[in-house]
């Protein structure tokens, strides 16, 4: 399952440092709706060795201040996990401050991460998401907030650069954290505008470390491998990076991740019988944390594709693994693969959503003023993901 280490040299090893949670190697699991759950951290968690830090799905504030169902699951983590690190999404101060302090008052996790990174329409015309920093205000009152109620709890935040490159907010969000007290800043290196399209720019998560040099910056954006991760750091002077869509279908890429940055051992390149067992755990853990296998297998089905990238796997195939509902059926179509088939090349690059250059749909007169004290409506608060 294994291949040579690249040749590229490992940064110095310096530990992360989140409030008292030291992060070592600095590597972070980005938040992504319908992906980062319970399940999928434990797979990450266990290719790893336990090191880095696994964030959660993101969470509205206001869903967990009033107890949704399926967001009080969403919050749950394993015994195993530490620190517990939960990301809340929020657009009112107020509420946010409620949520921070019921996750301290309930003991509910280690460290909060706040999320104002989201590009998807239906958040950025309600002027949340990757619009809000546009309005430093808001911003700074959210993040006053949920420092002051974080208690020892430390609160960082992940962003994007601005809402297009000609309203550019990332190095004025930076300032306004420090000031505020947030422990640590993830920057990812596009606008709302390219959601996930086009290259991420490196050389802003550069100039953000060099505006706040008071706190640790994470680079995010276009990490496919773990030599990405090294070359990031190397070129921007990160203090860690954050990888979302390059684990999509490879768990394993933690276990390259910690290889890298420690300067010893080898890159994951697993045969299709050792991607398949991946598969078949993956889809039982969801089993198991949602209390039915045939909802974990449903739940599961996002994945095969990321699962399967690069390898040959007829069409008819592929359909059938898309739409199976238990794990016995599973098992007998994944025994119809060609098992030996070795790692694919060019599977290590892209995956996931690379939509771009889209018109950032904002509130009426969003841009007049960056520094008016618009508020928010609570119907910009929705379950969608991060940035």
């Amino acid at each position: 399952m294994t291949a040579p280490l690249s040749t590229l040299a490992a940064p110095p090893a310096a530990p992360l440092a989140i409030g008292p949670h030291t992060v070592q190697p600095p590597v972070v699991l980005a938040p992504m709706a319908g992906i980062t759950n319970a399940p999928f951290r434990t797979l990450c968690r266990e290719f790893s060795g336990g090191k880095g830090l696994f964030v959660s799905e993101m969470i509205t504030t206001r869903a967990l201040v009033e107890r949704n169902e399926k967001t009080m699951q969403l919050i749950h983590f394993d015994a195993t996990e530490t620190p517990r690190s939960i990301q809340l999404y929020g657009v009112d101060p107020v509420t946010v401050g409620k949520a921070v302090r019921m996750i301290v008052d309930e003991d509910l996790a280690d460290h909060i991460d706040l999320n104002f990174g989201c590009p998807v329409p239906k958040v950025t015309r309600k002027g949340g998401g990757s619009a809000l920093p546009y309005k430093r205000p808001l911003l700074r009152a959210i993040l006053r907030e949920a420092v002051s109620n974080a208690g020892d709890l430390p609160v960082t935040m992940k962003m994007r650069k601005g809402i297009d490159d000609d309203h550019l907010t990332y190095l004025d969000a930076g300032r306004i954290a420090v000031e505020a007290g947030v422990t640590a800043i993830a920057l990812h290196g596009r606008t709302a505008a390219q959601h996930y399209g086009g290259t991420a720019d490196w050389d802003a998560i550069a100039r953000l470390k060099e505006h706040v040099p008071e706190i640790p910056v994470l680079g995010n954006g276009d990490i496919w491998s773990a030599d990405d991760a090294l070359r990031m750091v190397r070129e921007t002077g990160c203090d860690g990076v954050v990888v979302g869509r390059g684990c999509l279908g490879r768990p394993w890429l933690f276990g390259d991740l910690v290889a890298a940055f420690e300067g010893t051992g080898e890159t994951a390149r697993p045969t299709l019988r050792e991607v398949a067992g991946v598969m078949r755990r993956h889809a039982e853990l969801l089993g198991e944390w949602i209390g039915d296998e045939a909802r974990g297998v449903i739940d599961f089905r996002k994945h095969v594709a990321w699962y399967l990238k690069g390898f040959s796997v007829g069409s008819q195939l592929r359909k059938q693994l898309a739409i199976t509902s238990s794990l016995a059926e599973l098992d007998e179509l994944m025994a119809g693969l060609d098992l030996d088939q070795p790692w694919p090349d060019g599977a290590d690059g892209p995956r996931g959503r690379t939509s771009g250059n889209n018109r950032v749909v904002l509130p009426d007169g969003w841009l007049k003023d960056p520094y008016d004290h618009a508020g928010v409506g609570a119907d910009a608060e929705l379950d969608t993901s991060g940035g």
